[in-house]
């Protein structure tokens, strides 16, 4: 692991000689946009380090010689933070057209290296009108792809099954600071299921340093997550709702651990999943859709909250204040993001954390008891579900949350239950 450690710091310190180089020769002037062609180079925002201007759509073309992939590494990343990345953000994808989103970033969270499957990358760096920051610095490099054994990985996967493991599976360690990105595409008719043999990333509450992130479709949308995994369970076998996954896998700098290897299959759009959980599962984080007959005898009750903070709480197994950032109707129900204020009582919900931004997701029962309405505050009170995720129904409490309800709050919180 320390020899592993050793080459990724050398290559880190390698590429903050050539930034620092760049400056000393006076520094320098970073606009907005350009093609960029050679074995390595320095990119920044606009006005790097002043703050980035607002309303605007930068966008830079990286080609290395032919033969080579590009290695993109972000050495400083100041950007407006929201945990879904809508304000401003950078996007990086692999090629010039069409290419796969390596990533979308924002805040000051920085990702591990980043690589193309060609000669050419792209980086796209959007703001709004509102936050600025001062933007980010990466490096890029050429690198031969038999290169890519011990520190890169990923690419698309359109066989009917194959396999993808983590960077010297099985004989040591993962590597730190990698990224790796395998789009897996089926035919038009078909889904995808994935299972994990063997799991082992960092441990953490929140996933937020190593994680494992499966999306449908092949883009990078938190919006379109199915599930982020740490720890060393394997996760329950996750189905694509269309024909086409995404699956990262991201490490720091810090810690690493044994890694996984999984396993995926096409199968038809008719394929049953009501498959056994495995015993141990922990966090099977899906998105398929609650039972029907559950669903509609529960929504058939009359809306109408019951009780009071005070009655509710011990009997919630989670309580939380928070802003809806999105909600998505699937069905009957409704899957929600909701960007944490408080949590005043966690029990096993799965909370995620971008920069200084915490979320979690949530499955409405019943889309219209109790309805919620995005960009709106609510205190939340509930159970989770086998996934982790929030689980409300009618007979859940939850109502408009307003400063005047935070003293009562921290009150419950001290409550013995």
């Amino acid at each position: 692991m320390w020899r592993v450690c050793g080459v990724v710091c050398a290559w880190c310190l390698a590429l903050f000689a050539q930034v620092c180089s760049a400056q000393s020769q006076g520094r320098p002037s970073f606009t907005c946009g350009g093609n960029v062609t050679g074995q390595s180079g320095v990119i920044g925002s606009q006005g790097y380090p002043g703050v980035y201007p607002p309303n605007t759509k930068c966008v830079w073309r990286i080609t290395v010689p032919e033969g080579k992939v590009v290695v993109l590494s972000f050495r400083f990343l100041d950007l407006e933070n929201d945990s879904l990345c809508r304000y401003d953000y950078v996007d990086v994808y692999s090629g010039h057209v069409n290419g796969q989103r390596l990533g979308r970033f924002c805040g000051t969270f920085k990702p591990g290296a980043l690589v193309s499957t060609s000669n050419k990358m792209t980086l796209q760096m959007v703001s709004d009108a509102n936050t600025a920051g001062s933007g980010f610095l990466s490096v890029f490099s050429a690198a031969q792809p038999h290169e890519r054994g011990d520190q890169y990985c990923g690419g698309r996967l359109d066989k009917p099954s194959g396999s993808f493991k983590t960077p010297n599976w099985p004989d040591r360690d993962y590597p730190a600071g990698v990224t790796c990105s395998w789009h897996i595409v089926a035919p038009k008719n078909q889904i995808i299921e994935v299972k994990f043999e063997k799991f082992d990333v960092e441990r953490d509450n929140y996933c937020r340093y190593d994680h494992v992130s499966i999306f449908n479709g092949g883009e990078i949308d938190d919006a379109r997550r199915i599930g982020k995994y740490c720890g060393d369970s394997p996760p329950a076998p996750v189905f694509s709702e269309g024909n086409q996954l995404l699956i990262q896998f991201l490490s720091d700098l810090s810690l690493t651990a044994d890694g996984f290897i999984g396993h995926y299959k096409f199968r038809s759009k008719k394929f049953s999943i009501t498959t056994t959980t495995p015993p141990t599962t922990t966090q099977p984080i899906t998105t398929r859709p609650i039972p029907l007959k559950y669903s509609v005898a529960l929504c058939r009750r009359k809306c109408k909250r019951r009780g009071t903070l005070e009655s509710n709480f011990c009997s919630s197994n989670f309580v939380l204040t928070g802003t809806v950032i999105s909600a998505v109707t699937r069905g009957g129900s409704v899957h929600a993001t909701v960007s944490i204020i408080n949590v005043y009582k966690e029990g096993n919900l799965v909370i995620q954390q971008a920069g200084k931004t915490m979320s979690t997701k949530m499955v409405i029962l019943c889309k219209k008891c109790p309805f919620v309405k995005r960009g709106l505050n609510y205190i939340f009170m509930g159970h989770e579900d086998e996934e982790g995720r929030g689980k409300v129904g009618p007979h859940h409490f939850v109502m408009a949350f307003k400063t005047k309800n935070q003293k009562a709050l921290n009150v419950l919180k001290n409550k013995r239950c």
